[in-house]
């Protein structure tokens, strides 16, 4: 059985291998997976999106673990959510949402309230360990997901709020970065058909409106290009990434770093004659301030998404 584990502990403490000596010794044939540990301390939505990439590619009848609780001690549930292809372990603060929606919704939700299923605890901070580590255990020995709690009706789950990009009357989008990668790819929630809509296609140029911390704004020119090395050298460009969004990148060189970019700045693309755009003069080096672009990272819907093989 495999258990694909994901949560904010990093790897500076004992945390992570803790809870995987809990779950081994529970189930000494299991396989952990370490999805990532990465995830920003208590960013619930960035372990979400982080599900969301992760879990369309782990096999069938995998338990995964999910760890992002910046509630924990307090009264929120934890919960295990069986899915088709598996069962979801979590804090129910929308966390697992997204993923579940992806694998076609909850068939089952648990209360993982049992104390017999749960290690003696100290304290109420670890439920990593002492709450979802033995469930994860426990299910890869062949507990049934019912023996751990008390069934939960699905609609009374947190769900799982994402923001979605806003396509405007004069072609504009407004929207914001999901994801930065480790080499500084800033993956947007906007997917290619919108800009296609609106008349782009390969070899497009797009003028890229960028929000900053301070409520400034800089203007700059990407060209949307199928790989990292089309792009000439500091030449701002964006492609379709590998999960199917469209990300705003340079080659060998960070984006993030020279946007000032990162998770929920907004970002509001504008085709060449929408929106008042500078159109295709525009240098794709070239800096400025002003426009009217909003910072949309308050505008949150439930999450729709497809399964791969599905889009």
């Amino acid at each position: 059985m495999l258990i694909a584990f994901t949560s904010d502990y990093g790897h500076a403490d004992e945390f992570v291998g803790v809870c995987k000596a809990v779950m081994l010794g529970l189930a000494p044939d299991a396989r952990v997976v370490d999805l990532g540990h990465d995830v920003p301390p208590h960013d619930v939505r960035a372990g979400a999106l982080l599900l969301v990439r992760a879990v369309q590619y782990l096999p069938e009848d995998c338990i995964v673990l999910a760890v992002v609780d910046p509630g924990v001690g307090t009264e929120r549930r934890l919960i295990g959510v069986e899915v088709a292809g598996g069962v979801m372990l979590g804090p129910d603060n929308g966390l697992l949402a997204p993923a579940v929606a992806m694998a076609g919704g909850a068939q089952r939700v648990i209360s993982l309230d049992d104390p017999e299923y749960h290690l003696p605890a100290p304290g109420p901070t670890f439920a990593g360990r002492d709450v979802l580590s033995p469930a994860a255990g426990h299910l890869a020995a062949g507990v049934d997901l019912g023996d751990l709690g008390t069934a939960v009706d699905p609609a009374t789950l947190v769900p799982g709020l994402v923001s979605l990009p806003e396509v405007r009357d004069d072609g504009t989008i407004v929207g914001e970065v999901w994801w930065v990668d480790r080499f500084g790819n800033a993956q947007l929630n906007v997917d290619p058909g919108e800009l296609q809509v609106a008349g782009c296609s390969l070899g497009s140029r797009v003028e890229v409106r960028v929000r900053d911390a301070a409520g400034g704004e800089q203007i700059r020119v990407a060209r949307w290009v199928t790989t990292y090395a089309e792009a000439k050298p500091s030449e701002l460009v964006m492609l379709v990434d590998s999960y199917g969004l469209l990300a705003l990148c340079l080659d060998r060189a960070s984006a993030s770093d020279e946007l000032g970019l990162r998770a929920g700045s907004g970002v509001t693309l504008v085709p060449e004659g929408a929106g008042g755009s500078a159109g295709a003069g525009g240098s794709a080096g070239a800096g400025g301030a002003g426009g009217t672009a909003e910072d949309p990272s308050g505008v949150e819907t439930p999450v729709e998404l497809s399964r791969r093989g599905d889009q």
